[in-house]
């Protein structure tokens, strides 16, 4: 029998008695490195931890809030108020010389700023830099749960500001979810709006604008057509009509400008802001129309999963002593997946996905380990890689899954042309993966982890989505998770800047999947991922597509990644009808 493992990147079969035995002659066998994803432990708000501040100078404060504006990376995330909330928490730690702060290998537990002293960069115990100014580092190991990529030792006598990763992200998480939750909470007092589903109201809750008019500024003109749809945040207005002259006054929480949206028609009248000014949320006419409609809105259906004995799985008979391993498939960031087949009936053959049990205790991964089982097993599509059953032994966790032997999408893709598909290539794999993500998106399951070597081609060569190993379970009512998640060149904006994301970052990835399958590469793709995080927060704009590059798909990827999630392709109320008619799908 033979199963695989991988050492220092090559993947060497093993001849082995049985399934739990690994111990045999080794013959290497080399396979297309992969893009590992990462899967960081959930980002919470820890409502008990008590933030300490620590006393600084002006002089202290302002140089650190420079140094965390100059980092490229901190200062796209970062607001002014995480800023300062940020170098309170700080504290000064002295350090000797010749002393290691930071060591290359360890998983990142905190952020430093420099204060005083000179310190010098290894990599691989060889000097690769030094500096003696007040700057930031140790952020992206912090972030993404990576092990540090170098070792910073002082070489002189000096001092750090340090804060480590559970505060670090208190304060983030703290800082976004209360503005979000500050925000949906207003609109459940909205009397206009008490009929509306808590889900529909967390959406628009992020599409809203502030806005704020002076005293006596005209917000609506009467006979003016109507582009936007106002609830009143704070402050009063006045509404008047030519023929009537004062006809209400409105106050907080009251809403106005719905009329000439729901009928396509002019402003029946003018409204002004009263003394000392008004603020107000503003949503535009297709948001409006999209969620609100008559102020009557029809419930986002979320499908509820069943248990797993509910499923009724098939081949739940086979034992794992039934399986015999004849070849090695592939291998992901925490599993080996190999071919197995059944010793007595030899045309069942399936995927046998064996992941470690150490390895998931040693990295804390039990929880995502439990989430891919549970979403996997209840996920029946014509588009999803089917799990039949999972087990267990005293060393190891193995999921029997269906067995796609054409292999996955990026061996296809690396097999092509300069690295690239045609365009009616391309649409049906794009719409298959849609369709896959339509299916799981209406379980309220978000995938997380979309990129060529998680979408397989089936026995029948259709493709399928797979790997439920970042897969998450959302709140049906439209609630948010912060985990970081993901492959660099596939994140969403909104997961690197822990600002708690949902299915929008299933569609981002699908803009960027479309740039690589039709030009070879990803769109932010770079050397280190802290440089692809960069790039992806400037945005798709910001990128060069080829010349020759199709102006559809390209029209397309720029709607799917949109910076701002809520006005991204795919997150309106009839969207799947839009991306389904998007003309790129049209054919040549």
């Amino acid at each position: 029998m033979f199963c695989f493992r991988t050492k220092s990147g090559k993947v060497t079969l093993v001849k082995i008695k049985n399934i739990e035995n690994d111990s045999a002659e080794e013959l290497p066998i080399k396979i297309a490195p992969r893009r590992d994803a990462y899967a960081s432990v959930p980002i919470q708000a820890n409502e008990s931890l008590e933030l300490r501040t620590y006393p600084k100078s002006a002089s202290d404060e302002e140089s650190m809030r420079k140094a965390l504006k100059d980092n490229e990376f901190l200062n796209n995330m970062l607001s002014e108020e995480t800023i300062a909330l940020i170098i309170d928490a700080m504290e000064l730690k002295t350090v000797g010389a010749n002393e290691v702060i930071i060591k290359q290998g360890e998983n990142g537990n905190a952020i430093y700023i420099s204060s005083k002293g000179s310190f010098e960069v290894l990599i691989n115990k060889k000097q690769y830099s030094k500096f003696n100014d007040i700057r930031v580092f140790g952020e992206l190991a912090l972030m993404f749960e990576k092990k540090r990529l170098s070792t910073i030792k002082s070489l002189t006598g000096g001092a750090v500001w340090h804060l480590n990763r559970n505060i670090f992200f208190t304060i983030l998480a703290r800082n976004n979810i209360s503005k979000d939750q500050e925000r949906f909470n207003f609109l459940q007092t909205v009397e206009k709006l008490k009929d509306i589903q808590p889900a529909t109201l967390r959406i628009v809750a992020n599409l809203l604008k502030d806005e704020f008019f002076k005293t006596g500024a005209t917000i609506i003109r009467e006979g003016d057509s109507g582009d936007l749809f106002y609830v009143i945040k704070a402050g009063s207005v006045t509404v008047l009509k030519e023929s009537e002259g004062f006809v209400n006054k409105l106050s907080k929480g009251d809403c106005f400008g719905e009329l000439a949206l729901q009928n396509e028609d002019i402003r029946q009248a003018s409204v002004t802001a009263n003394a000392p000014g008004v603020q107000c949320l503003t949503l535009n006419r297709i948001d409006f129309q999209n969620y609100f409609g008559n102020i009557k809105i029809t419930e986002i259906h979320v499908e509820k999963l069943k248990s797993i004995n509910e499923t009724q799985p098939e081949y739940m008979d086979i034992r794992l002593s039934d399986l015999v391993i004849i070849g090695a498939m592939g291998k992901g960031g925490f599993a080996t997946v190999s071919l197995a087949r059944v010793k007595k009936k030899k045309h069942l053959v399936f995927a046998l996905k064996r992941m470690t049990k150490i390895d998931i205790l040693l990295e804390e991964k039990q929880q995502h380990a439990i989430n891919e089982r549970y979403i996997h097993l209840n996920s029946i599509s014509p588009f999803v890689v089917r799990l039949y059953r999972t087990y267990r032994s005293k060393k190891y966790v193995y999921f029997l899954m269906e067995p796609c032997l054409g292999g996955d999408l990026f061996n296809l893709l690396d097999q092509q042309k300069n690295r690239k598909f045609q365009r009616d290539d391309a649409q049906f794999i794009i719409a298959s993966v849609l369709e896959a993500l339509f299916y799981l998106h209406s379980r309220g399951i978000v995938h997380r982890d979309l990129k060529p070597e998680n979408v397989f081609i089936a026995n029948n060569g259709y493709f399928k989505l797979g790997d439920f190993g970042c897969a998450k379970k959302l709140d049906p009512t439209g609630g948010k998770t912060n985990s970081c998640v993901g492959t660099p060149e596939y994140t969403s904006p909104e997961v690197i800047l822990v600002r708690g994301h949902d299915k929008a970052v299933d569609y981002w990835a699908i803009g960027v999947l479309i740039y690589e399958l039709l030009a070879g590469k990803t769109p932010f793709r770079s050397n280190t991922a802290l440089r692809i995080y960069q790039k992806v927060l400037r945005g798709i704009n910001s990128t060069n597509f080829p010349v020759d590059f199709d102006v559809d798909a390209k029209k397309l990827i720029m709607k799917f990644c949109i910076l701002n999630p809520w006005d991204r392709m795919g997150m309106s109320r009839d969207a799947i009808e839009r991306i389904r008619n998007d003309k790129w799908f049209k054919g040549n």
